[in-house]
């Protein structure tokens, strides 16, 4: 699994012109699934992600997780993050999970988040979103397992 983690002021997910979700302050996770990925692979991240210590401190130190600011979540499944650029010029998709797959992990990585008392808003699983993200940092964080 692949998770793109961006430290936000605000995110919200539009589908046809209609908005679906919207957080304050808090993260934008962009998941990927790959085609050898296990539940085991979800739960982790999902752990690693609730205890990250990327927000600030009183001090402006990054030594503060998620629940200790009282941030929200916002997970956008995101495919392309296993895109395979290494030949030609048009992306391979061959190692993205498929839909069945893909929907399940992603499944398991927002409940064990919501586990951890975490305010969780998601994209729309398949359909074509515009993400609108204002980094806060901009801090950003490519995490795999």
């Amino acid at each position: 699994m692949r998770a793109v983690l961006q430290r936000v002021r605000r995110g919200r997910v539009t589908v046809a012109g209609e908005e679906i979700s919207a957080i304050g302050p808090g993260l934008v996770i962009l998941l990927g699934v790959g085609q050898a990925d296990l539940p085991e692979q979800a739960e982790w991240l999902a752990e690693k992600i609730a205890a990250l210590r990327i927000f600030e401190d009183g001090q402006g130190k990054t030594n503060l997780a998620i629940s200790e600011v009282g941030g929200e979540v916002l997970v956008v499944s995101q495919f392309t993050l296993y895109a395979d650029t290494r030949k030609g010029r048009r992306p391979s998709f061959t190692d993205a999970a498929p839909p069945e797959l893909a929907r399940h992990l992603l499944d398991i990585f927002i409940q064990k988040l919501r586990e951890k008392n975490l305010v969780v808003r998601e994209g729309e699983f398949g359909a074509h979103m515009l993400v609108d993200i204002e980094n806060d940092g901009p801090l950003t964080i490519l995490l795999e397992r």
